[in-house]
Order: structure tokens, then C-alpha cells, then sequence
């Protein structure tokens, strides 16, 4: 592996690396029909930063990324998020460790369909048992700090693409996790309401505790990278630092202050 960063010891970042992957195998299927789709991922994603996982399609983005969410189990190797190794949480206990510390969003946003948009982006409070009238406020409350709120009762139908995106990243939002995992957000998306989505994001969802991991082929959003990790045939083949165009990290404006605890009370 190249990489212009180096890969340091987990007990002298334990406060600032947010996953750790280290030396991460991953194969489907037996005998001839056995496909080692990842093969000793080696890498750490920072709180604070943003990550990309950029490559061609197969290469193991997505396959790494289902990792480090937790989706799928490592055939070797090991994976810690938040400092927690994943192998250790099994059951019930993974899905709620998910449920509380993680948000994703999806290339084909996954709306349900006969749900209004603040309903879709009050899933994951309604799933941890937070009273729905509760949960459907906090949903209109950030909706609206999107540019949402005349649409909070409409259905997935009646909305575009970015008006979508933005419903998706609000559900992968709301319950406040620490890491956010998204698989190509701006791919079906035109390049002008991907920099939008992509500003968006950047504005609402990066702070000093969380992070961002980003799988994308899309280069036009490369700009909002901290961090690109470049995959190739299962293998991260180079990590480069860059100087991302977004403003720095810092917990200002009335997005980034939004914590949910205005429709609490």
C-alpha cells in the first residue's frame, strides 16, 4: 500500500480517530466461486474530517464502507468505530450501537414512499421509541434549517432529487450521531444541486466530534474532502490530506448549532 499518511498507534489517538481499520479481509462466496473483495484494509477516518472512498466501481468502496457501518462482518482484520471494536458487538447490541452513534445516506435516498418528508426524517427517533409527536417536531425543526420547511408534509413523489437528498441527510442526521456514512450522494444528482447537497452537508453535519465518510466516484465534490483514500482491487492503494475548500471545523451558525434540543423542551 502507498499513502502519504502514516498509520499510527489506536491508544495515541483514541480521542480524535473516529474508525480504525486495520489490516480488513472481506470475501464472499466458497471455492470457485470465492471473490476476496477486500483484501487488508488498512485506515483511519478522523472526528472532524471528512473522508472520501474514491475508485472504480468494484473496487471495495461500498464492501468497506457496509464495514465500517457495521453491515457486514470482516473476514479478518480489525475494525474499531468510535473505540469500540465492532467484533465485540454482535445481535441487538450492534443494531443499537448503529442506531445511536451512526447516520447514513444513500445514493437512491430511500424514502418511504407513503411517509411525508418530516415523517422519513423522523425514522430513526420513532425506531429508538422516541414519542412520534415528539420526533415529527424535531424532524419539521431541521427541516426547515434546510430550506424544507413548505415541504415538511409532502410525499417523496412530489419532490426533486435535491429536495430528496436533503430529507435523507436530515434522517441521517436527526438523532445526532458521531459518524456519518454516505454511498454516493451526489452520483444521480446534477452538478449544480450536487454542490449545493454537498455544501449543505459540509455546513450541517461536520463538528469537531464526527465524522464523514464519503463514497463517491464523483469528482466534482473531491473539493470538500479533508481526506481522499483512492481504492483499488480491494486494497487502499493511497491516502492524501487536502486542502479542503469548505471553511474549517467549528461549531458556528445557526446549522451547525442545531442539536435537536430546541424541540425537546
Amino acid at each position: 500500500m502507498h499513502s502519504d499518511m502514516n498509520f499510527s498507534d489506536p491508544a495515541d489517538d483514541e480521542e480524535t480517530i473516529a474508525v480504525l481499520c486495520r489490516g480488513v479481509s472481506k470475501e464472499f462466496g466458497r471455492g470457485d466461486g470465492r471473490t476476496l473483495a477486500l483484501r487488508g484494509v488498512d485506515l483511519d477516518v478522523r472526528l472532524g474530517e471528512i473522508t472520501l472512498l474514491v475508485g472504480q466501481s468494484g473496487c471495495g468502496k461500498t464492501t468497506l464502507l457496509s464495514v465500517i457501518a457495521g453491515l457486514l462482518e470482516p473476514t479478518a482484520g480489525e475494525v474499531r468505530v468510535l473505540g469500540r471494536d465492532l467484533k465485540d458487538l454482535t445481535g441487538k447490541a450492534r443494531v443499537l450501537f448503529r442506531r445511536e452513534n451512526l447516520g447514513f445516506a444513500f445514493q437512491q435516498f430511500n424514502l418511504l414512499p407513503s411517509l411525508t418528508a418530516a415523517e422519513n426524517a423522523a425514522v430513526p427517533l420513532i425506531a429508538a421509541h422516541v414519542p412520534r409527536r415528539e420526533a415529527i417536531a424535531r424532524a419539521v425543526e431541521l427541516l426547515g434549517k434546510l430550506g424544507m420547511s413548505h415541504r415538511v408534509h409532502s410525499l417523496p413523489n412530489q419532490l426533486s432529487g435535491g429536495q430528496q437528498q436533503r430529507i435523507a441527510f436530515a434522517r441521517a442526521l436527526i438523532h445526532e450521531p458521531r459518524l456519518i456514512v454516505c454511498d454516493e450522494p451526489t452520483s444521480a444528482l446534477d452538478a449544480e444541486t450536487g454542490q449545493a447537497v454537498m455544501e449543505l452537508l459540509t455546513e450541517i453535519a461536520v463538528r469537531p466530534d464526527r465524522a464523514v465518510v464519503i463514497v463517491t466516484h464523483d469528482d466534482r465534490i473531491f473539493g470538500f474532502a479533508d481526506v481522499i483514500a483512492t481504492m483499488s482491487d480491494g486494497q487502499i492503494v493511497k491516502v492524501t490530506r487536502e486542502k479542503s475548500r469548505r471553511d474549517p471545523v467549528h461549531p458556528s451558525g445557526e446549522l451547525a448549532a442545531w442539536n435537536g434540543s430546541e424541540a425537546r423542551h
